[in-house]
């Protein structure tokens, strides 16, 4: 009986097609984020993928046998799965063991949640986020997608024999499953908070479900087996436009729907893998042409090394750019290295797992095992034996010696340094509201006159502003002058370090920063400061350094600054690449604002100044937040 479904079941060459744009949308949003913004939504398409495709084999065994064998299908899945994400494992654990020992913090967590599937969880409880650059340095982030497919796969043999036994007409079963997909994207919907990190609703099996059941709906109305291939022209050329569309309509998401869209949230993505499931049904149906349009020896070995390539895209990108400091300025010379060690990763586990254990018997393996040790020294399999033994040892010693939640004495002064200057930032908003509310009083002038002339009786305040001078090197007229300056400054974690030097010299400005702010989700943060009376003239604003921006979310914040002089601090982040789409963008657009000036610290930061920056290359030491503050009063007075 298995071996006549076997011979009706057919391997559909396109899909590989579609894999192959699903995996190259997946890594060129990490190579390069601002060419391929939606091509996260590469994802979603491996989801309904493999929800069509296991539901159309689940569905194709019940009408063989009237029922489904759950022992073979976990063992199917099992072996096609665990052997390549077991190797990626272990390969990555020792190479951090070997190479870079920083990554194995909490390696133990990662591990085992990969393990049993639950990464994804995993991840959310440790407050992880998938879309910011220095909170999350991980060659792991990305197996969160394994952990909700498996997860799956748990799940959905069960719910598909009591529909089958209980609903019985395919229609009904149908709509009962894609009520299930809409009720897990009204989820997602629902838990979704515009402006605040998406990673909850983006990793949680609830709210990502959708994708995958939409697949698994269709395999009911559309079940491969049952399509005809000989069918009318008219039909043909239906089909066909309905899924150039559809492969359109993805290519095009892919490059222009941004991951921090509300839309995405509320029903984008239910919208997308909606196009990716009627790209599929197409492409499965063998009366169409999409199959062959998509089958070609390029896509097809893609295609086949598709989970390989997406095991391997984190890895060598987090190793690699540790490694290489300046990705930022030869951006597409790094990005060509960094796929083809991708492709040969992948290429190595491909022949060496995925293929001579896909179909492995496992009850054999003990004696597979003695029978490596029997072999000659010459022969094929021996050479693998002794490197092989050392790999998982090096990966089991690093396992075993990782550290939990370690903090080391950088990160804990970095972390030290943060919250100090979250207290700052707050002392200057408040110290601001306290100066508006006397000033509101009518005492203002007062106000002043005793503050000036108390500086010049005061020797504490004297020789604070003697410090600055030195600190700085500065005049003593320059330090006054630096005194006298109001303004606000609003920006990211680079800024924050430095908020305790800003207040020193510039006790009347207004410091709000934070870590991993971005100008998408800012508009409402300046228009509450301008609420609060706190939005100054001139504003400094230092963003950019966590991920780069559109045309529309720069306009919406520059137009909640109103008629304000801005000051724009450019970025230096040679790791971050887009660093150079940042800096070009914000020089292009000084050319279109008039209120807009460039603070070049980009250029001022990078003649030798290594000292200034600590290991990342872009927050600030202590010697860099001076340098950092001077640029400013040079700016600010010139």
């Amino acid at each position: 009986m298995e071996t006549k479904r076997l011979k009706k079941s057919r391997y559909i060459s396109g899909l590989d097609g579609v894999r192959t744009l699903a995996v190259l949308g997946v890594i060129f949003y990490h190579l390069l984020p601002d060419k391929m913004r939606g091509g996260y939504l590469g994802v979603p398409v491996f989801f309904a993928i493999s929800g069509y495709l296991i539901s159309d084999h689940l569905r194709l065994e019940w009408e063989e046998k009237g029922k489904i064998s759950l022992k073979a299908f976990f063992g199917r899945r099992l072996k096609r799965l665990y052997p390549p994400m077991l190797f990626f494992l272990v390969v990555t654990t020792a190479y951090i063991t070997l190479f870079q020992r920083n990554l194995l913090n909490n390696l133990k967590g990662v591990v085992t949640s990969a393990l049993l599937y639950v990464n994804n969880w995993w991840q959310i409880n440790q407050g992880m986020s998938y879309f910011e650059r220095f909170t999350n340095e991980s060659p792991f982030t990305h197996i969160w997608y394994l952990s909700v497919e498996f997860q799956n796969y748990l799940i959905w043999p069960i719910l598909f024999v009591l529909l089958m036994t209980f609903v019985k007409n395919r229609k009904k079963i149908f709509l009962v499953v894609f009520a299930g997909a809409l009720l897990s994207a009204v989820l997602m919907a629902v838990d979704f908070v515009p402006g605040a990190d998406p990673t909850r609703v983006y990793y949680g099996t609830d709210t990502r479900i959708f994708s995958i059941w939409l697949g698994s709906a269709m395999a009911f109305l559309w079940p491969s087996t049952h399509l005809r291939p000989k069918i009318p022209q008219q039909a043909k050329r239906v089909l066909n436009t309905v899924g150039l569309v559809s492969l359109a309509l993805l290519l095009v998401s892919f490059f222009i729907v941004d991951a921090h869209y509300t839309f995405v949230y509320r029903g984008g993505m239910f919208l997308i893998s909606l196009i990716a499931v009627f790209l599929i049904m197409i492409v499965v149906h063998p009366g169409a042409s999409l199959n062959k349009w998509l089958t070609n020896p390029v896509f097809t070995y893609i295609g086949k090394r598709s989970y390989g390539i997406y095991l391997y895209q984190y890895p060598v990108m987090i190793f690699y750019e540790a490694k290489v400091k300046n990705i930022a300025d030869h951006l597409w010379l790094h990005t060509l290295i960094e796929i083809i060690l991708i492709l040969v990763c992948a290429e190595i586990s491909y022949r060496l797992i995925d293929r001579p254990l896909r179909n492995f018997d496992y009850s054999k393996t003990w004696s597979t095992v003695k029978g490596w040790f029997k072999k000659p020294i010459l022969s094929r399999q021996k050479p693998f034996l002794i490197p092989g033994l050392l790999l998982v040892l090096v990966a089991l010693t690093g396992f075993v010696i990782a550290p939990s939640n370690h903090v080391t004495a950088e990160q804990k002064q970095m972390q030290e340094q943060i919250l100090k200057n979250r207290e700052v930032s707050e002392a200057t908003k408040k110290e601001a509201q306290k100066a508006k509310e006397t000033a509101d009083s009518g005492t203002s002038g007062t106000a002043e006159t005793t503050d000036s002339s108390s500086e010049e009786l005061d020797p504490q305040l004297q020789a604070q502003r003697k410090e600055m001078e030195s600190t700085y090197g500065l005049s003593e007229e320059q330090v006054a002058a630096a005194y006298k300056l109001k303004f606000t400054a609003f920006g990211d974690s680079v800024m924050l370090g430095a908020a305790q030097n800003m207040k020193d010299l510039f006790p009347k400005a207004v410091v709000d920063a934070n870590v991993n702010r971005q100008v998408y989700s800012s508009v409402d943060l300046v228009k509450q400061l301008d609420t609060q009376g706190l939005l100054n003239d001139p504003v400094i604003v230092g963003l950019g350094t966590n991920g780069d921006f559109n045309d529309s979310q720069f306009a919406d914040f520059m137009a909640a600054l109103g008629d304000r002089k801005v000051y724009w601090v450019n970025v230096h982040a040679p790791s971050v690449r887009t660093q150079n789409v940042v800096n070009s963008s914000l020089t292009n657009l000084a050319k279109k604002y008039d209120n807009l000036t460039i603070i070049d610290w980009h250029t001022y930061a990078s003649n030798g100044n290594a000292s200034w920056f600590y290991d990342d290359g872009v927050h600030l030491t202590p010697e860099g937040r001076i340098a950092y503050t001077k640029l400013l009063f040079e700016t600010l007075t010139k």
